[in-house]
């Protein structure tokens, strides 16, 4: 299980069960003050209370929009991480798996224009010789093809974790 690192102010946030029962609540949803209310049985003064120092805390997000009548909640970031600190780390393989297909394809650019064009190879060409030998370097294509499998084996498991870690809807 990953560790949650918490300041002072997030674990006094977090020292009532009802501020936890509260992020349970709005894990995954965006609510107003009156679903939050049926869904907790709280009366709303008290949850206002509650979520006002969630808020402050970092792990709820307030949304209001300008001209319309309510305000609603949802888990920040930090309240989602608190909740599931395994996306975390799917994030991250995710984001190491783009970045080896990325360089992947840079190395594989650079291994096609490593390749020489000389006149002797453009007669060769044209006189529509069937062998045209290339004296190619083959480094860039080594490190394309392990990139490609690295982000092959990166994109199975990411795809893995995030569908095993994935909430079942209802």
């Amino acid at each position: 299980m990953p560790k949650v690192s918490l300041d002072i102010e997030s674990f006094k946030a977090l020292a009532s069960e009802t501020r936890l029962d509260i992020l349970r609540v709005l894990d995954g949803k965006k609510m107003n003050l009156n679903e939050i209310t049926k869904a907790t049985k709280l009366h709303k003064m008290t949850l206002h209370e509650h979520l006002s120092k969630l808020t402050s805390a970092g792990f709820i997000k307030k949304i209001e929009r300008e001209g319309h009548k309510w305000v609603y909640y949802k888990l920040s970031w930090k309240g989602q991480g608190l909740l599931h600190p395994e996306n975390t780390r799917i994030v991250v393989m995710f984001s190491m798996t783009f970045f080896s297909l990325l360089f992947g394809i840079i190395t594989f650019v650079s291994y096609i224009r490593q390749q020489p064009i000389s006149p002797a190879r453009e007669l060769m060409m044209d006189a529509k010789s069937e062998s045209i030998a290339l004296a190619v370097d083959p480094f860039f294509l080594y490190l394309t093809v392990i990139f490609m499998i690295v982000f092959s084996t990166l994109l199975v498991v990411s795809v893995w974790r995030y569908k095993k870690n994935k909430p079942q809807k209802l």
